[in-house]
C-alpha cells in the first residue's frame, strides 16, 4: 500500500563546523522555542515594569543573549572566529544607534524627555534581542541538518499564525484574545489591529500586529517553506505543502499591495536557484492558485485590483506621499544622527511613517540611514552570492530561499515601518542569522572542494580539525527523489 511518508535520502553531508558530529545534538531547544514563540505569544502582552519590550519573544531572545555571553566568558565557544556578513550588518546598525543615543543624551541633537529616553531604551533592547538571534542562529547552523531544524521551528510558528488568520478570516473571531486571557502576570499593551476592512473584504493579521505585517512575514517564509517541502527527509509531504499553501492563503487574506510586492520579490529571487523541473511547476501553479483564490474568496480579485490601481486619492497612498516634505524638514534640523533611537512617536495616526528608511532618517540621521540600508541589504546580497557559489544543490536552494526572505524584508520596508512591528523585527534577524550560518557552510564547502580533484581524491592535506565530508550529491534534478 502506498505511503505518504518520504523515501528521500538524508540531507546531504556538509562539513561540520562544530567538530565531531556524534557529540553534537543539533540546535538547542531554547533557540527553537524562541523562534516559534515569536509567532505564538501575542506581542501585545508585556510585563508592565519593562514596558513594550517585555514580550515573551523578546525576553526569550535576551535570555539567549545572556547564555551566549556566558558561554563566551567561560570559554565554551569562540565567536570571534565565526565571521559572516550578518555580524557586520548588525554591528553597523548598533554603532549608529550608540552614536545617536549618546548625541541625544548629551543634548547635541536636542533635549530629552522621559518619553524619549524610554523609546531609546526600547530600541536598544530590540537591537540586543536581534543581535542575540543573529549570533546564536548563525553559530547554531553548522550543518544543513541544523539549518533544517531552524527552518522547522520558524515554520511551526508561522503555521500557527496562519491558522489564526484563517479563523479570523472565516469566522470573524480573534483566537489571540484567548491566549491573552491565559497569560497571568502580563498586561495588554495595545497596538494590534486584528481586523481591517478593505473594499468588500475583511483583512486579517493572524498573530501579528497588522495585515501588512502578516503579508510580509508570510512572504519571507514562502521560499523556505518550498525548500523544506522539497528537501526535508522527515515528516509527511502533504503536510509540508499544506503549510506552504496556508502561507500563500494568509498572504491573500491581507488584501494588500505589500503582499503582491513581497511575493513577487520572493519568487523572482528564489526561482533561479530551484531545479528546472520545480521552476516549471511553480510557474504553472501560479495561475491555478489565482483561480483558486478567486473561487474561495469572492471579491478578492476585484478588491486587490482596486488597491493596485489606486492613485494619490487613496488615503493610504496620500499619507505616504505627504510624509516626504515633513521628513525633509526634520532632516534639515538634525541631519547627521537624527533625533535619537526610536524617538518619533506622532500623536496623529496620519503622521505615522509607513517607511522604515524614512523613520531611520528621522531617528538616526543620515548615518543611521546608511546603517539601516546595510542591515537590510547586506545579508540578502551575500546569500545570493553564497547560493551562486554553493556546490551542493540542497545548500544552494537553502541559500536562495534565505536570500529571497531577506530581500523581501528590504523591499517591503519601503511600504511600512517594519522594525516597529514585533514579529517582523524578530523574524528578520533570525533570517540574518540563518544567512550567516549558510554563508559559513558554503565557505567550508568551497574550502573542501578546493583540495579535491574531479575524481574526489584529496590532492592537499585537509584540515585535521574537520571530519572528512561525504561526496557531494549529484547535480541532476537535485532534491527530487521518488516518493512512494
Amino acid at each position: 500500500m502506498a505511503s505518504d511518508r518520504r523515501t528521500r535520502a538524508p540531507l546531504p553531508s556538509t562539513p561540520d563546523l562544530g567538530g565531531s558530529a556524534p557529540r553534537r545534538r543539533g540546535v538547542s531547544w531554547l533557540l527553537r522555542f524562541t523562534l516559534a514563540a515569536m509567532f505564538i505569544f501575542p506581542s501585545t502582552m508585556v510585563i508592565e515594569p519593562i514596558g513594550a519590550s517585555g514580550t515573551v519573544p523578546i525576553l526569550l531572545a535576551l535570555l539567549l543573549l545572556v547564555f551566549w555571553l556566558a558561554s563566551w566568558v567561560w570559554g565554551l565557544h569562540d565567536p570571534v572566529s565565526m565571521r559572516h556578513p550578518g555580524r557586520i550588518a548588525i554591528s553597523v546598525l548598533l554603532l549608529s544607534t550608540f552614536a545617536s543615543y549618546v548625541a541625544m543624551f548629551t543634548g547635541w541633537t536636542g533635549g530629552t524627555t522621559e518619553a524619549t529616553r524610554a523609546a531609546a531604551d526600547r530600541w536598544l533592547l530590540l537591537l540586543a534581542a536581534s543581535s542575540a538571534l543573529i549570533f546564536v542562529v548563525a553559530e547554531a547552523v553548522r550543518t544543513v541538518t541544523d539549518a533544517m531544524q531552524v527552518v522547522r521551528a520558524l515554520l511551526a510558528g508561522a503555521f500557527f499564525c496562519c491558522l489564526v488568520g484563517v479563523v479570523q478570516f472565516v469566522f470573524r473571531v480573534n483566537p489571540m484574545e484567548w491566549i491573552q486571557a491565559g497569560m497571568p502576570g502580563f498586561v495588554y499593551n495595545g497596538g494590534d489591529t486584528a481586523f481591517q476592512v478593505r473594499g468588500s473584504l475583511m483583512r486579517v493579521a493572524g498573530s501579528t500586529f497588522h495585515s501588512i505585517e502578516l503579508a510580509v512575514v508570510a512572504s519571507m517564509l514562502v521560499p523556505l517553506s518550498i525548500w523544506r517541502a522539497l528537501s526535508d527527509p522527515k515528516g509527511r509531504v502533504w503536510f509540508h505543502w499544506l503549510q506552504t499553501a496556508l502561507l500563500v492563503f494568509a498572504i491573500a487574506t491581507t488584501v494588500s499591495r505589500s503582499s503582491i510586492l513581497a511575493l513577487g520579490v520572493a519568487l523572482v529571487v528564489f526561482l533561479p536557484f530551484l531545479p528546472r523541473i520545480v521552476r516549471r511547476r511553480v510557474l504553472i501553479a501560479v495561475p491555478f492558485a489565482v483561480t483558486g483564490l478567486f473561487l474561495l474568496v469572492p471579491g478578492f480579485v476585484a478588491t486587490i485590483g482596486g488597491a493596485l490601481g489606486a492613485d494619490t486619492s487613496d488615503p493610504s497612498i496620500a499619507t505616504r506621499v505627504n510624509n516626504y516634505p515633513r521628513v525633509a524638514q526634520m532632516l534639515d534640523t538634525r541631519p547627521v544622527l537624527g533625533a535619537g533611537p526610536g524617538n518619533y512617536s506622532p500623536e496623529d495616526a496620519l503622521r505615522i511613517l509607513d517607511n522604515q528608511y524614512l523613520g531611520s532618517i528621522i531617528t538616526l540621521g543620515l548615518v543611521g540611514l546608511v546603517a539601516t540600508l546595510i542591515y537590510f541589504l547586506l545579508p540578502g546580497i551575500s546569500s545570493i552570492l553564497a547560493a551562486r557559489a554553493a556546490v551542493d544543490p540542497t545548500l544552494r536552494g537553502l541559500a536562495g530561499a534565505v536570500a529571497a526572505g531577506a530581500l523581501v524584508a528590504a523591499a517591503c520596508s519601503l511600504t511600512f515601518d517594519s522594525l516597529s512591528f514585533p514579529v517582523f523585527a524578530l523574524l528578520y534577524p533570525a533570517l540574518v542569522g540563518l544567512a550567516g550560518g549558510v554563508w559559513r557552510l558554503v565557505r567550508a564547502e568551497r574550502e573542501e572542494s578546493a583540495v579535491r580533484d574531479p575524481a574526489g581524491v584529496a590532492i592537499a592535506a585537509p584540515d585535521p580539525s574537520r571530519p572528512e565530508p561525504a561526496p557531494m550529491a549529484e547535480e541532476a534534478e537535485p532534491w527530487i527523489r521518488p516518493e512512494s
